[in-house]
């Protein structure tokens, strides 16, 4: 964790709290969640045992832990999921890159209902029976090059 994400509710006023489900563990956002999005492929899948990871991002000086810390478990080698080791609660996605955004899932969200997807991620992977967001823009992992010659760099430690 760095000196952003250890700042105190106190500091600034909040736009979006979470936490886990026992109250371990609690974030908060301080600016609008950002490029909030669904991602359909398998790393996400299982990490939420979910049908998909819903997520809302924010910029790492926008975002505090705010009581307790997550436990993180590395899902390859450039992300890290935060989870309450208490409950389980799955919390949140980063990747290790400092300037990257961090994620929180969007139902420990206190406000979930407040925070609508904006697009999709990793429709490779999602379930030919899942029908959800159909108007929302979509697109595949690798879908430019760019991102393949990324994912190519990429080892996944999930088994």
């Amino acid at each position: 964790m760095n000196a952003d994400e250890t700042r105190t509710a106190t500091e600034r006023a909040a736009v979006a709290t979470g936490g886990c489900q026992c109250g371990a563990v609690r974030f908060a956002l301080y600016a609008a969640p950002q490029n909030v999005h669904v991602c359909h492929c398998r790393m996400c899948q299982r990490a939420t045992g979910g049908l998909f990871a819903a997520l809302a991002g924010a910029a790492r000086a926008d975002f505090a832990w705010t009581r307790g810390t997550p436990a993180f478990f590395s899902s390859s080698n450039p992300a890290r999921r935060g989870f309450c080791a208490q409950c389980g609660t799955p919390l949140s996605f980063a990747y290790e890159r400092p300037e990257a955004r961090i994620y929180v899932t969007i139902g420990s969200l206190d406000a979930a209902a407040g925070v609508p997807i904006v697009r999709q991620y990793g429709i490779e992977s999602r379930l030919p029976w899942v029908q959800f967001c159909d108007s929302v823009p979509a697109e595949a992992t690798a879908a430019d090059a760019a991102a393949a010659a990324y994912l190519a760099t990429m080892q996944n430690f999930q088994s």
